[in-house]
């Protein structure tokens, strides 16, 4: 109820400014270059590196560029875009708490006539200039058959695979799981329940998977639908001496995955592509703001990681999906 007052007080407030930012500018000369990324939670690395190429495509097109991370805060981040619409910037970058909470903030800026991209986990409704995301399903599909393949050669296909996912209320989550249980069902591999995540914390990483392995002793692979708490399903799986038994994959990527996936730690990964997902993002808003043809929806591809082609994709994992090229 607070927030929904919130808006509403927010929506007025804002009311007198919109006449003054509610076209398009046609003249491919921006004269307001301020550019402001709203993002659930910098302190998680995937949001971090796609910052990064934020702030180094607006860099390259003459931007100044803010980030407001709200810490997963539904609250605070509505006070952000509040505080963004305010000072009147030219066009909002967003990668929202979830998929319901995307449309207050369109409905804020479009009552303000500001632009706004979203970069990833998508939106319940409102609109927006475009819409860049990875192929969520398709990626992991493809990271799930890569986890099929192995159980198979392991002979193992009797086993359970468990899930920690990241909040099915965002419209990448579902995809997630859609595509990876579709790859399950297609291998004839049983699931083994799903946890969603909430504080994203080691703790609760380490609990989901402690769970899934007490509760199921058929476990034998757990599917991390995020990367950067890995170290609490790595440390569950090695208390409960199953470091043999159970295998661990994930969705996204860390630095230290270069060497966790070779020594077979981590069986692999799919990747997206955050720094790029931020190039991309910047490029929509700018072609917008000039009057140029934007492309309304844009999923970039995930890369299915495993010891098997590491190699050779590890130039376009430097610099697309860890932004090691930016640093």
């Amino acid at each position: 109820m607070k927030i929904v007052k919130m808006v509403l007080l927010a929506v007025f407030f804002l009311m007198p400014v919109a006449t003054a930012f509610c076209a398009p500018v046609q003249t491919g000369i921006v004269e307001n270059k301020q550019l402001v990324y709203l993002v659930s939670d910098q302190r998680i690395p995937f949001w971090d590196i796609m910052w990064r190429g934020i702030k180094s495509r607006a860099e390259e097109l003459g931007y100044k560029s803010s980030v407001y991370s709200s810490d997963n805060d539904a609250k605070q981040e509505i006070q952000f875009a509040v505080k963004a619409i305010k000072e009147r910037v030219a066009g909002i970058v967003v990668s929202p708490t979830n998929s319901s909470a995307c449309v207050t903030i369109l409905k804020l800026a479009k009552s303000a006539g500001i632009p706004v991209v979203i970069a990833d986990i998508g939106t319940d409704g409102g609109e927006y200039v475009s819409y860049i995301s990875s192929d969520n399903r398709e990626g992991a599909y493809k990271i799930g058959k890569v986890l099929a393949e192995k159980m198979h050669a392991l002979n193992w296909q009797d086993g359970r695979v468990g899930i920690i996912a990241i909040p099915q209320k965002r419209a990448n989550g579902q995809a997630r799981t859609a595509g990876f249980m579709l790859a399950m069902k297609e291998a004839g591999i049983k699931g083994a329940g799903i946890w969603q995540q909430e504080t994203f914390s080691y703790q609760e990483t380490y609990d989901f998977s402690k769970r899934l392995i007490e509760e199921n002793s058929d476990l034998r692979a757990i599917w991390l639908q995020g990367s950067d708490r890995y170290q609490g399903a790595i440390d569950a799986i090695t208390d409960a001496g199953k470091n043999k038994e159970i295998l661990l994959i994930t969705f996204d990527a860390e630095p230290v995955f270069l060497e966790l996936i070779p020594d077979g730690i981590l069986l692999g990964a799919g990747m997206q592509q955050p720094f790029l997902m931020g190039e991309k993002a910047v490029d929509a808003m700018h072609a917008h703001l000039t009057g140029q043809i934007v492309i309304k929806e844009q999923k970039l591809p995930v890369l299915a990681v495993s010891a098997m082609n590491i190699k050779q994709k590890l130039p376009l994992i430097h610099r697309n999906v860890l932004g090691m090229d930016s640093q």
